[in-house]
């Protein structure tokens, strides 16, 4: 596998989804639908789809997005490499016009997210990771995000991050246990990319997420030393289950 053309190629579809998406967004023509789970689905998440699957057809792999999500488990179960996209995380986020959402692009292999891009339509940043090594460009730079520590949960003061729009009674628990955290709000996959850059610790999320929503942040986290593991386990998420719903996890 070509790793520095593929990701070149998720890199190009990112930054053509954020276009697409930004036309939209400084319109004033959101076209809200509704999905079947009564959630927005935008005017931008149709163009930004299309952008992603423009470029990455190119590559002959299969993709699995969330604008094209009903292939049947009995065709996507024989993929090896696949490509998994959203290509509009943190709709409401858009709407509310926040700047907070995102496209997230992950190369998959054999369950495991192997290749990420997360693309910010608003601020311009890209973070992307391939091969054990993560990047973030920024205002024309690109650095590379280093490797973090190991917390533990029994420290004082850790940076939890909480979303702005899902906040379940098991995630207050889990907050109230710590020893005097602090806690960071962000929406879409800017949650994980925040532990990405440094700038907080530990993401606990007890709340439905569906496998395109984790799987190319999730690349990126592990690329700097970060786990995404399964509620109350030592297993990492994996992907292209038949259920395409995430278990609860807990991000550090």
């Amino acid at each position: 596998m070509d790793y520095k053309r593929q990701l070149e190629k998720s890199i190009l579809a990112s930054e053509l989804a954020c276009k697409e998406i930004l036309k939209v967004y400084h319109s004033n023509d959101f076209q809200a639908e509704s999905k079947d789970d009564k959630s927005p689905l935008t005017l931008a998440d149709k163009r930004a789809h299309t952008a992603i699957v423009s470029v990455l057809k190119e590559t002959g792999l299969p993709i699995l997005s969330e604008e094209g999500k009903k292939i049947t488990y009995e065709e996507r179960k024989q993929w090896d490499y696949f490509w998994m996209v959203d290509p509009l995380d943190g709709t409401k986020e858009f709407l509310k016009r926040n700047g907070e959402f995102t496209v997230n692009i992950a190369l998959i292999h054999k369950q495991k997210p192997i290749l990420g891009v997360v693309a910010v339509p608003v601020s311009g940043d890209v973070f992307y990771a391939a091969e054990g090594k993560a990047f973030l460009k920024r205002n024309g730079q690109t650095i590379t995000l280093p490797k973090r520590s190991p917390v533990s949960l029994s420290q004082n003061g850790l940076r939890i991050v909480a979303s702005r729009s899902h906040m379940s009674p098991e995630t207050l628990d889990f907050i109230n246990s710590l020893k005097e955290p602090s806690l960071v709000s962000k929406g879409s996959s800017l949650k994980f990319m925040l532990l990405a850059e440094g700038l907080a610790d530990v993401y606990p999320r007890f709340a439905p997420t569906m496998e395109w929503d984790t799987a190319a942040a999730h690349a990126i986290v592990n690329a700097v030393g970060v786990s995404v593991k399964q509620k109350d386990t030592d297993k990492e998420l994996m992907y292209n289950k038949e259920d395409l719903l995430n278990p609860h996890f807990n991000c550090y």
